[in-house]
């Protein structure tokens, strides 16, 4: 598979690393992207690569509860333009609360939805509303909680929507609308890949172990380690990844002396009952869509017959 410059630019902006390294992952993973990021890994040049592809999509994301029911919803527009505009917030927030109120199963639901104050569906709206908006709108995505406890968080105007969902014991729900907060920033800021450490996939763990063993591999100091001992620190090192990539292992943000989930804890014990974090969605806008690229200057050399 052959590679460009832009992957080798998309590499290094993912990464951090430099464009001579990125060049030759892609060259040893013969171009693709996941491969050459765990190269990098293995040689321990990329200590915190992402994988998430990079962020190109304009858009918002909105996060309401209304009647007790949370949604989060993502819309995507051309411009950032459209998305600051009065009329494409009064969009997604109509939208945000049919699926509060409708509870459609899915996108093709969604849009089968008829649209606040009017007799045709979203998808007959929609339409009228890229006329209004003058860009072109797409629904991409949306969750919705209907028991429990939910708590919207929506940061920097929409770049960043939260739901956190709970469920408590002997506590007043209002009590827990800080808590709740306050984890939804958690997982706004520090974008954790899984809830609990529970729901890491054996495959995950493989990799990462299989990652870790060719570091020390490639380290003289611990390459003459036995193998049994090599297992052991890798054994150790996956509370690490643990508590970088599961929001309730991480450490809580305001006090990182303690973990999310004592956090949590140390609150119930407080407040005299119990609460549990049961599921959390995190959406950004445009999260793993490529934006066209356009490059004036090589339109204008091919018009002008220069390339």
């Amino acid at each position: 598979m052959a590679f460009t410059a832009a992957d080798v630019k998309k590499l290094r902006e993912m990464t951090n690393v430099g464009m001579m390294d990125c060049k030759k992952a892609l060259t040893a993973s013969d171009g693709d992207m996941d491969k050459a990021v765990e190269w990098l890994r293995e040689k321990g040049l990329a200590a915190a690569a992402k994988k998430s592809g990079r962020i190109a999509a304009e858009g918002a994301v909105k996060a309401v509860v209304k009647d007790g029911i949370g949604a989060i919803v993502e819309i995507n527009s051309e411009t950032d333009f459209a998305a600051d505009s009065d009329k494409f917030k009064a969009f997604i927030t109509d939208i945000a609360d049919v699926v509060a109120t409708d509870a459609p199963a899915d996108l093709a639901a969604l849009m089968a939805c008829k649209y606040p104050g009017t007799d045709h569906s979203i998808e007959e709206t929609i339409p009228e509303k890229v006329l209004v908006i003058g860009e072109n709108l797409k629904i991409r995505r949306f969750a919705r909680f209907d028991t429990g406890i939910s708590v919207p968080y929506v940061h920097m105007g929409g770049r960043i929507g939260v739901l956190v969902n709970l469920e408590v014991e002997g506590i007043a729900p209002e009590a827990v609308t800080e808590l709740g907060k306050d984890i939804a920033m958690q997982a706004a800021a520090m974008n954790p890949k899984f809830f609990d450490k529970s729901e890491v996939s054996q495959e995950a763990l493989d990799e990462e172990k299989k990652i870790q063993l060719t570091l020390m591999a490639n380290d003289p100091k611990m390459a003459s380690k036995p193998e049994k001992v090599l297992e052991g620190i890798v054994t150790g090192k996956m509370n690490k990844f643990y508590e970088e990539n599961c929001l309730m292992q991480q450490a809580f943000v305001k006090e990182n002396k303690i973990s999310v989930e004592k956090h949590v804890a140390e609150v119930a014990k407080q407040l005299g009952g119990k609460i549990t974090v049961t599921k959390f969605v995190r959406y950004e806008k445009g999260e793993g869509i490529e934006k066209k690229q356009d490059d004036f200057a090589a339109e204008v050399a091919a018009a002008a017959g220069l390339k």
